[in-house]
């Protein structure tokens, strides 16, 4: 198993170590160009809507990945001491409706869970866990 566990301050500035780390780590893993990128998308967002709207201070807090690799498997989980929040239960968007009349926000979740194939939440010790994995396997 391969694997890597890093973290980040509570910035938006942090937001390019997570792209350059998960791109040198694809490099090293032999991880498609094409998954990184979505990879990187899904990281993205919920590490942004972590830091924009996590903490309720202004003080420093640590946002924790972990990221592994086997079997054509990637796992992240992403684990921070924010407020709770459980994107599972966050409404489908209906993307069928015309864009005037959707509701603003949601479509960064509707995007994670479309390209990753399992989402876990849990909250312990005060801390939200995200755990998410993509099989690379079903991608051509």
């Amino acid at each position: 198993m391969a694997e890597k566990v890093f973290s980040i301050n509570n910035q938006l500035a942090e937001i390019a170590v997570i792209a350059d780390t998960l791109e040198s780590l694809s490099d090293e893993w032999n991880i498609p160009m094409n998954i990184t990128l979505s990879l990187n998308l899904v990281l993205e967002e919920l590490v942004s809507n972590t830091i924009l709207y996590g903490y309720d201070d202004t003080d420093e807090h640590k946002i924790e990945i972990h990221l592994s690799f086997i079997d054509e498997i990637v796992s992240i989980q992403i684990e921070d001491d924010g407020r709770e929040f459980n994107p599972l239960l966050v409404a489908e968007v209906d993307v069928d409706l015309p864009i005037e009349e959707r509701k603003i926000g949601g479509l960064g979740i509707h995007l994670v869970r479309k390209i990753m194939d399992e989402i876990v939440y849990e909250r312990i010790d005060n801390k939200n866990i995200l755990r998410l994995t993509k099989n690379i396997r079903r991608i051509e």
